[in-house]
């Protein structure tokens, strides 16, 4: 089993699928996984299997370290088009989540004012009201939603710890329509949320949420638990479709 484990706090640039060229922000150990979640298709691994024995990055590191390399991407002529945090798991649980988004903000402002600050959250932090400010103030909120079946939560994204979908559904609706939902489709043997047991009420949600997109995509890397599979073009082509019909703008990655 292949997985990835970033380096932190800065990593890339890569090519992603939904946002361009992006900056990576790593706010957890260089050497191991750190979420609230434990994904059965994490490209990052299981949690128990990655254990980090370094610290996080300190809000002083990320800082000097992100302005450092984005001194070498102006003289190098290659502007990011995003700075994302994303990397070895949930950046929300950073203790200095908020003020790191500060020093970002004022940093890509110096350095690459029409690059967007984006994050990618499984959502799990955004009761507690200092990152819930903090993602109010990003350019795009990315927060996971891939089903509202506690079942398959508990299945296929395995919260460490409660989780209330219903909660979280109704700290989404406090953005005020200012966040992106995510979410994965997928199939295997025993788990597929394809289809329209998993996608009507899905769909429901995303319609009390009124988000300002939604993205949806399926597996594309090696993932840690084997026989799982990528939705199809056709699924996530009429997916989107009923998305977009319901008013709100929906893009399918394959």
């Amino acid at each position: 089993m292949s997985t990835i484990i970033y380096p932190s706090p800065i990593f890339g640039p890569v090519h992603s699928r939904r946002l361009g060229i992006s900056l990576g922000i790593n706010l957890l150990p260089a050497d191991g996984k750190v979420c609230s979640f434990n994904c059965i298709y994490c490209e990052c691994g299981f949690n128990e299997d990655h254990r980090p024995t370094l610290p996080m990055p300190t809000r002083e590191e990320v800082a000097t370290k992100l302005e450092e390399k984005l001194r070498q991407m102006v003289a190098d002529g290659q502007l990011p088009d995003v700075l994302t945090f994303a990397g070895n798991g949930e950046p929300t649980c950073h203790p200095h989540f908020a003020e790191i988004i500060d020093d970002t903000i004022r940093l890509r402002n110096q350095y690459c004012p029409r690059a967007k600050v984006s994050v990618l959250s499984n959502a799990t932090m955004i009761h507690r009201q200092t990152v819930h400010d903090a993602l109010m103030r990003v350019d795009n909120n990315i927060l996971k939603l891939d089903t509202v079946d506690p079942i398959y939560i508990n299945k296929v994204d395995r919260p460490n710890g409660a989780y209330d979908v219903n909660r979280i559904i109704e700290g989404m609706k406090a953005f005020n329509g200012h966040l992106i939902i995510q979410t994965m489709f997928m199939r295997g043997t025993d788990v597929d949320n394809t289809g329209e047991e998993y996608v009507a009420p899905w769909l429901e949600a995303v319609k009390v949420i009124k988000p300002q997109q939604v993205m949806i995509y399926t597996i594309e890397r090696e993932t840690p638990t084997q026989g799982l599979l990528k939705a199809t073009h056709e699924q996530l082509d009429a997916i989107r479709d009923r998305v977009i019909a319901a008013g709100i703008p929906c893009t399918a990655s394959y």
